[in-house]
């Protein structure tokens, strides 16, 4: 198998796994009163004063701000949640990867965009999290390895996005979207594929495919997870000592290196700890399933908590409101779209997830040659660097427009149905 379907393949469980804890989560707080009450009691100034245009109640419009606050902005962060919601809840996977390119393109800076929604993931595990069965079959012992690793990632992460910004704002949007752009066009152009290849005679696989919102039978260890347990590189974790006789032994250094990729990742684009952590443990350390769903649940809170709040929020790059804004839609979105499941082809929401990642790709790519001009690395007329990114602006923003209206269509068009189904 070749390196680049390796990639996708690895990126395509991370999602999978992201959605499902997404989901969760966002079940977790729904269905509880008590934490409705709390989203409620934080919403409430922030739409008081949404009607109020806070710029005008936050010292004033000419007063500094990293951003300038609107009850527009306000409300693009709850459709922009809302459609990371609607795509998570019915493809269960890739809804987190549109929130930092649409915030860019709502009008956020990348490191804002990035820290709103590294600190949206923490104040949703926060909320939604709860001490239940799962928790039973954490180890503490690979979460304070991971966590020592990421705090470390995320650190070294939030310090080069800093300090990139500090050179230029334009080179640090320009960074943050060729990041972002390069993970969109791999999942993209194989989810597209994947897409095709369905439509000549493979059966429908289902909304959710592989992944879906279910539990699963733990995986077997894989042969890099065997490779990676037999170095004995001191200090030695034990762990699954409930599922395998004797348990099973890992380096604490190798756990805390994947912390320290996931950290920078977290500090990078604000995909939050949870993104690659699932099948880094399962298919990379050869940690079982029961033991990465307790675990993960824990880091996922220290690790977002750690890159929201010390690498962003202490330094003003943190849009609080459009965070809450972004946890309102995606509560709605995730609801709806794991309802419409159950009327809509699988097919076709597949397509549609392939189409909306390569909208992403296109929307952050076309913004790189009007930074690379602005920086003098190209020469590019301004009209021409303005038209090729109005062209990936407007292709996103119709893409999941449609894709949002579709889907609201489905829902309500068969509303019946699934009050008698439920």
């Amino acid at each position: 198998m070749s390196f680049p379907r390796r990639m996708y393949e690895f990126l395509t469980m991370a999602s999978v796994a992201h959605a499902k804890w997404d989901y969760e989560v966002s079940m977790s707080i729904i269905r509880n009163r008590k934490k409705l009450l709390i989203l409620f009691i934080l919403l409430m100034p922030i739409l008081a004063i949404s009607f109020l245009q806070a710029a005008d109640v936050i010292g004033g419009k000419t007063a500094y701000g990293p951003a300038h606050y609107s009850t527009t902005i306000f409300l693009v962060s709850i459709a922009i949640g809302l459609g990371a919601g609607l795509i998570t809840g019915c493809i269960g996977a890739g809804g987190g990867f549109i929130i930092t390119p649409a915030l860019m393109a709502a009008g956020v800076k990348g490191i804002m965009a990035v820290g709103t929604d590294v600190f949206h993931i923490f104040a949703k595990a926060i909320m939604g999290t709860t001490v239940h069965k799962k928790l039973g079959n954490v180890s503490l012992k690979l979460a304070v390895a991971f966590v020592c690793g990421s705090a470390i990632g995320a650190t070294a992460g939030g310090y080069l996005n800093r300090k990139i910004y500090d050179i230029d704002p334009a080179l640090s949007d320009a960074f943050i979207s060729v990041v972002y752009a390069t993970i969109l066009l791999f999942l993209g152009t194989y989810a597209m594929m994947d897409y095709l290849k369905s439509r000549k005679g493979a059966a429908d696989a289902g909304a959710h495919g592989e992944g879906g919102h279910g539990g699963g039978k733990p995986a077997p260890i894989t042969g890099m997870g065997l490779k990676l347990q037999a170095l004995k590189i001191p200090p030695m974790i034990k762990f699954d000592e409930d599922y395998v006789a004797g348990g099973r032994k890992i380096s604490g250094v190798i756990v805390a290196c994947g912390g320290f990729i996931v950290g920078v990742l977290a500090a990078i684009m604000g995909v939050g700890g949870g993104f690659v952590t699932f099948p880094m443990f399962i298919y990379t350390f050869g940690i079982s399933t029961m033991t990465t769903v307790g675990t993960d649940i824990l880091q996922i809170i220290f690790t977002a908590g750690y890159a929201s709040i010390t690498q962003f929020a202490i330094y003003g790059y943190v849009f609080y409101t459009l965070a809450m804004g972004m946890l309102l839609g995606s509560l709605v979105g995730i609801q709806v779209g794991a309802l419409t499941t159950k009327v809509v082809r699988g097919i076709d929401i597949r397509g549609f997830y392939a189409i909306t990642i390569l909208a992403g790709f296109a929307n952050r790519a076309t913004v790189v040659p009007k930074k690379l001009g602005e920086l003098g690395y190209i020469e590019i007329s301004k009209g021409l660097a303005s038209g090729i990114e109005a062209v990936g602006f407007w292709l996103f923003w119709v893409c999941i427009a449609f894709f949002g209206f579709w889907l609201f269509a489905k829902f309500f068009g068969n509303l019946k149905a699934l009050r008698e189904e439920g």
